[in-house]
This record gives structure tokens, C-alpha cells and sequence, in this order.
């Protein structure tokens, strides 16, 4: 039997204007499996996130969720049927503390996106439960009555994480989740990461190169809008467009 394709890019195209940030480009992601998306500032991976989880529009081509066509679908209604995100730069509410964070996203998805005023929320005891599971599943439960903004960036982009999980998701998107962290933290994210593979479908956007090695099952090497490679990490390594094109050699 052959392996479920969970979601996919096919033929896809972004034009700003006169450039073309993605260029006909087509990517599977395998159910079940960590697919890291690699390249250098500009190679488009960015946009093609956001094409993935419909920020932005494709201007050609089409996009698939398990087999089915999902291209017309705005960012809210991907995201109910099971595609999660996470950005580069931290999103969450700083002026709430950890548990309220999780609560809100966990609420959410038990109410298919709508919001409920603030008492509902917290009286909600199966939202409250599922927060507090997933603060304790990520080594959180630590800081969940300490705000968000009180607390490292590091820490910030965990509770980040388990803001993402709370909303449910199959597909699992990750913009750089160790960028502007410490070795120590990168070493704590990948760790992380590396333990939800086996529960989720995870594409990532990652520039560090022993992250990438260490976890991914699948590598794809985007420049100037292209998919220019696509193997697994020994063989991206070993590369010479990849070298070419991402180390300069």
C-alpha cells in the first residue's frame, strides 16, 4: 500500500508584480514523515507556506489536502480541516500568561474558529484540560500562569508550539521554529519537534543545518522560486546544485 500523500503543491505559481517568487513548483508531503524545506533568503519558501496554508492565493496550479482540491478555500477553513502553522516570528498574546494562551487556541478549535467571551473560555473545562496537557507535554507547566511577554524568546516559542497543537491540527507547518535562538534552545525546539513525528504530518522551514540533518525525513531544496533538489538529508548533502546554490561551492 502505498504512503498518503497528506498534502501537496502542484504546479503552483506566486507573481508579485513582475517577479515570481514561486515558480511552478510541485511538493509532497508524506503522512506521517518530517519534510524539511531548505534554501537561501528569497528562494520562496516562505510564499510557498503561505500558498500552503491560503494567505495567499496561487496564481496557478492547485493545492491538495488529502487528495482533495483545497485551492479556493480561505486561511480560516484550511486551517479547520487540519492544517496548523507557525510563524517566524512569534505570534502569540504577550499580555496573556501561558495557560490562557493555550486555552483561547484549544477553545477555538472545539468551537471551529469562533471566539466566546472571555468567562465561556475559562469555564470551559475540557479547553482547560486540554491546555494544561499540553503545557505539561511540552515542559511548560512550569510558566502557565506567567504572561508571555515575561518570558525568554525561546520560551515564547514553545508556548508558540503548543498554541499550534492546541488548534488540532493533521499537518503541521513550522517557519523556522529555532530561528533567533540559541544553540542551547535550537537543541530544546529540535528535540521537541523531533518527538511529535510519529503524531503528525511536519513541514518545516529551517536554516540550521544540524537541525536539518538530525530530524528530517525528507529534504527540498527551493532557489529563485524552483524546487532544485528533493531526497533525504544524506542525499541533499551530497548535492552539487544544493552546494551550489546554498553554500556557494
Amino acid at each position: 500500500m502505498s504512503a498518503q500523500i497528506a498534502l501537496e503543491a502542484v504546479n503552483v505559481t506566486k507573481r508579485f508584480g513582475s517577479m515570481t517568487a514561486v515558480d511552478d513548483v510541485s511538493i509532497r508531503f508524506t503522512a506521517g514523515r518530517l519534510h524539511t524545506i531548505l534554501g537561501p533568503n528569497g528562494a520562496g519558501k516562505t510564499t510557498l507556506f503561505n500558498l500552503l496554508t491560503k494567505d495567499y492565493r496561487p496564481d496557478g496550479g492547485e493545492i491538495r489536502l488529502l487528495g482533495e482540491a483545497v485551492t479556493s478555500l480561505k486561511p480560516h477553513e484550511i486551517a479547520r480541516r487540519g492544517v496548523g502553522r507557525s510563524y517566524q516570528i512569534t505570534s502569540v498574546i504577550r499580555e496573556l500568561n501561558f495557560f490562557e494562551n493555550v486555552l483561547l487556541a484549544a477553545y477555538r478549535a472545539r468551537r471551529q474558529g469562533r471566539f466566546g467571551v472571555w468567562r465561556e473560555v475559562r469555564a470551559d473545562p475540557m479547553s482547560a484540560d486540554e491546555a494544561r496537557r499540553l503545557l505539561a507535554s511540552l515542559g511548560l507547566e512550569r510558566f502557565a500562569e506567567r504572561k508571555a511577554a515575561d518570558v525568554s524568546y525561546g520560551d515564547q516559542r514553545m508556548l508558540e508550539l503548543a498554541v499550534t497543537l492546541a488548534t488540532q491540527p493533521r499537518v503541521l507547518l513550522l517557519d523556522e521554529p529555532t530561528a533567533g535562538l540559541s544553540q542551547r534552545e535550537s537543541e530544546r525546539v529540535k528535540d521537541v519537534v523531533n518527538s511529535l513525528k510519529s503524531r503528525y504530518t511536519i513541514v518545516m522551514i529551517e536554516h540550521k543545518m544540524n537541525v536539518v540533518m538530525d530530524i528530517s525525513d525528507d529534504v527540498t531544496v527551493m532557489a529563485r522560486g524552483r524546487v532544485i533538489a528533493s531526497g533525504s538529508p544524506s542525499h541533499i548533502a551530497n548535492d552539487a546544485a544544493v552546494k551550489a546554490a546554498y553554500f556557494g561551492l
